[in-house]
């Protein structure tokens, strides 16, 4: 009964988002072990997405509503459920591994959980990544590195989609606390994703986050680009979260640099440019860039177009202004889902579930 469930409950999380794999070591299942008993396994079975509150749960599964509601709200403290809030009755809902179970630790997340994280990623989850990340991140400029001369569009802007919300919740990166539990941190800013909305708020009534001020968001910015993090909302004009990336540790720019072209799993508008009269050879761009798409050629950058996904970091630091960031041509400029919904719709239907 113990295997059959927890494989029941690996299948059901692999029709979410990017998916939940199943691997030879079955580390994916040591990993539900660990978060889930077999009574929270059998809770998460009989549930969707779909928000509901307690009662029509308890109604499907033949338990009293009381101690239903418990038992969700049990859940939900310890990141194996969703919750929203609204006019005092709350309402829950099943999540993705990611972005959901893993991230969802961010609070409780020990060496153990660490280690049989890393391995799955390892193992699995980072091709499950590279065929569904467009639909899940998406990459745009630093702001430092835009031209003003061009109108970029709101989606297109961090310090734009941070002026949208009513309230921005900042966050510990569950990649970079997972590195640091293990003592491979990269030693850049830890405190760099940003949570809005719903979401925001689940983050806020677990305390897994704290509001902060649109002032604060933009200075948290400017430290992230001083890092070197790559700036990657969800894949939406109107995202539930932004999140500050490193090659070193980060799943999803791991995943995406172990791809031989990142540039064509990657949701993103611009593209670097090297002026070779300029170039002086410093080098400066090698050491910034994350997915090493840059090379040196007779003491001259030359970015490789297969691996550039526009951030922008490159531009910011060069110390004669030789590299400039370009829109892509119209033809491949790309517009974002304009839900949150309509981005996990795309999800599912890239990885044939709709």
């Amino acid at each position: 009964m113990s295997e059959d469930v927890y494989r029941k409950l690996q299948q059901q999380l692999d029709q979410y988002s990017m998916g939940y794999p199943a691997t030879e070591s079955g580390i994916e299942i040591k990993i539900l072990k660990y978060l889930f008993s077999e009574e929270d396994a059998n809770v998460f079975l009989n549930m969707t997405p779909k928000l509901e509150a307690p009662e029509a749960v308890a109604q499907r599964m033949g338990e009293p509503e009381a101690e239903m509601a418990a038992k969700l709200e049990d859940m939900a403290e310890r990141g194996l459920l969703f919750r929203l809030k609204k006019g005092g009755v709350s309402k829950y809902g099943t999540i993705p591994f990611v972005h959901g179970l893993f991230e969802f630790q961010v609070k409780t997340l020990d060496k153990e959980l660490s280690e049989m994280g890393g391995q799955y990623f390892d193992e699995a989850f980072d091709d499950a990544m590279q065929f569904g990340v467009e639909h899940f991140l998406r990459t745009i400029p630093v702001q430092q590195s835009l031209d003003v001369a061009h109108n970029v569009a709101s989606y297109e802007d961090a310090v734009q989609i941070l002026k949208k919300v009513p309230q921005i919740v900042i966050t510990d990166c569950i990649c970079r606390k997972r590195a640091s539990i293990m003592e491979e941190d990269c030693g850049k800013a830890l405190e760099a994703c940003f949570m809005f909305g719903s979401m925001g708020q689940y983050y806020i009534d677990r305390g897994m986050g704290r509001v902060i001020s649109l002032e604060e968001a933009i200075q948290i910015l400017e430290k992230c680009r001083e890092d070197g993090l790559v700036t990657q909302p969800a894949t939406a004009q109107n995202p539930g979260g932004m999140c500050n990336c490193c090659g070193d540790c980060c799943g999803v720019l791991r995943a995406i640099n172990k791809h031989p072209k990142p540039v064509e799993i990657v949701f993103s508008n611009h593209y670097a440019v090297v002026s070779d009269e300029d170039c002086t050879g410093c080098e400066t761009c090698l050491e910034r860039c994350q997915m090493g798409a840059i090379d040196m050629k007779d003491d001259v950058a030359q970015i490789n177009l297969d691996r550039c996904i526009g951030c922008g970091l490159c531009v910011t630091t060069c110390p004669t202004e030789a590299i400039t960031l370009a829109a892509k041509s119209e033809n491949a400029m790309r517009l974002p889902p304009a839900s949150m919904m309509e981005q996990m719709m795309g999800m599912a239907q890239k990885r044939g579930l709709m």
